[in-house]
């Protein structure tokens, strides 16, 4: 799939289609480079008849983005591996829209487990409990107390880099930026799903591992995003995770039991 040696790239009629819709070409735009993360006014040319010429960076002298020829799946599997051109390819090269509903529902996947181990914990044995165990609102407030702490943790993140690096967020682009990678970037909590309903005696383990890929995940976003450290991103890390605790310490003070991540993690 190499690009380097090509003087155009050939794609049937739909496949031009569908690549101008997924990669606008305008001069206007700002694009980066996958490798040197300098920035790029377009990302390829259209010689009409569906002739695509990958543009090539200045910079660094490799095509600015090669996985717009690359399949999705072969794009996900390097995000998974958390390979930092796969996310400057998501991030900055690409129209995606569905950080508000991908949020959202791994909110719910988050609130449904706690909700379920919450659920397990209860020592009622009364078929007449049945009825209380069917009640929604555990589950909403499961849900909110998800949200609380999610947003706790963005926020400490967003304090850490401040007080870190202060000149990173000082664009509010680079805040909108960086919330949507966070966003993004916390695809793995759908894993969780699976991982209790395909119950077994290493749940909890891969709950734990669930846990390390999200903020792994996430570490990379913010280092892609703010084109910083490795070191720095997992300071931010640290960061949010210290706020989160927090909150959980104060949920817990309060007498309510949020089954948080400090439970839900646990062997």
């Amino acid at each position: 799939m190499g690009t380097g040696g090509r003087s155009g790239l050939r794609f049937g009629k739909g496949s031009a289609e569908k690549t101008s819709m997924n990669y606008a070409s305008s001069a206007s735009s700002s694009y980066r480079c996958i490798e040197c993360n300098q920035e790029a006014t377009e990302l390829y040319r259209d010689y009409n008849h569906g002739v695509l010429k990958i543009t090539i960076c200045k910079s660094c002298q490799k095509p600015v983005d090669k996985y717009i020829e690359y399949d999705p799946v072969i794009i996900l599997i390097n995000a998974i591996l958390c390979k930092a051109q796969a996310y400057r390819h998501i991030l900055f090269n690409t129209e995606i829209n569905i950080h508000g509903k991908l949020c959202i529902f791994c909110l719910l996947c988050e609130a449904y487990l706690r909700w379920l181990q919450l659920q397990d914990s209860s020592q009622h044995t009364d078929p007449d409990d049945l009825i209380r165990y069917a009640k929604e609102w555990d589950f909403y407030r499961m849900f909110t107390i998800a949200s609380l702490e999610q947003m706790t943790f963005f926020i400490g993140i967003f304090s850490g880099l401040w007080l870190i690096q202060p000149t990173t967020l000082r664009r509010k682009s680079n805040f909108i930026l960086l919330l949507k990678a966070l966003l993004l970037s916390s695809y793995g909590k759908l894993l969780l799903i699976p991982a209790v309903i395909w119950e077994h005696d290493y749940t909890p383990l891969c709950l734990k591992l669930i846990k390390v890929f999200v903020l792994t995940s996430n570490s990379q976003a913010i280092r892609v995003t703010l084109n910083i450290s490795r070191k720095l991103s997992l300071l931010a890390i640290l960061s949010g995770l210290i706020f989160e605790s927090s909150v959980v310490c104060f949920f817990q003070k309060m007498g309510w039991d949020v089954e948080s991540n400090c439970s839900i993690y646990k062997t």
